[in-house]
Parts: C-alpha cells; sequence; structure tokens
C-alpha cells in the first residue's frame, strides 16, 4: 500500500463528501430559494414546487454518498482498511457513476457533472494507486 497516494486519495474522498453535502443543504434544505432552484436550471416558482419533492429525495442520495464516503475515509485512518477502502471506493464510485449519467443525460449539464465528479475521479484514482 502506498501511504502517499492513499492520504492524496482520502484528501479527495473527503473532498467530496464536503461537497455532496453542500449538494445536499441545496436540495433538501435551501430549495424554496429562487437562487437556489435557479442554479438548478429551474426556471419558475411553480416549477420549482413540483420539483421540490424530487430534490428533497435526490438531496439525501448525496447526503448518505457524503456520509459514506466520509465514514470510509474514518476507517481508513483508524486502522481499518479493507472496509475503509471498500466503502470509501462504494461511494466515491457512485457519485462518479452520478456524474457520468448526469452528462450522459444531457450534455448541457456537462459543468455540474465535472464539479460533482471531479474530486470523487481522483479520490478513485488516488485510492486505487495506493492498493498497486
Amino acid at each position: 500500500m502506498n501511504p502517499v497516494f492513499l492520504i492524496i486519495g482520502s484528501v479527495f474522498a473527503v473532498l467530496a463528501a464536503v461537497l455532496h453535502v453542500v449538494i445536499f443543504r441545496f436540495e433538501s434544505i435551501n430549495w424554496s430559494k429562487p437562487a437556489v432552484w435557479k442554479r438548478f436550471g429551474v426556471t419558475s416558482q411553480a416549477d420549482a414546487d413540483v420539483v421540490r419533492p424530487m430534490a428533497y429525495n435526490q438531496g439525501f442520495y448525496n447526503l448518505f454518498l457524503g456520509a459514506g464516503a466520509a465514514l470510509g475515509v474514518v476507517l481508513l485512518a483508524t486502522g481499518v482498511t479493507e472496509a475503509g477502502y471498500a466503502i470509501t471506493l462504494f461511494a466515491t464510485g457512485s457519485m462518479l457513476a452520478a456524474a457520468s449519467v448526469l452528462i450522459l443525460s444531457n450534455r448541457r449539464l456537462a459543468r455540474a457533472a465535472i464539479t460533482q465528479g471531479a474530486f470523487p475521479l481522483l479520490a478513485v484514482l488516488f485510492l486505487l494507486l495506493a492498493l498497486a
């Protein structure tokens, strides 16, 4: 195990976790604010009201992925390496897969997909390199 790559991968996993908690806050807590729903491409209060239950639910998906990445890093840091790698790679891999689905579903969402997927991509890459 390469400890330098493990640390770098863990840092990117924590950054991905923090970002996904921020996304949770936007989608599940602050959705009713026009500045938030406009950021997601919603153009009217009526549309925001219709989308609100889906955004609320989606926000919790992001929270759970962030929590998984954070838990995995804690396990890695405390020496529970097999479980730590598994959980961290699963959570960040899921984040990366979600970012891929986002860009494949609508090319205009490329910026959002890159924002959502960059930290998880780097986390997965460095954690796999740490194992090599």
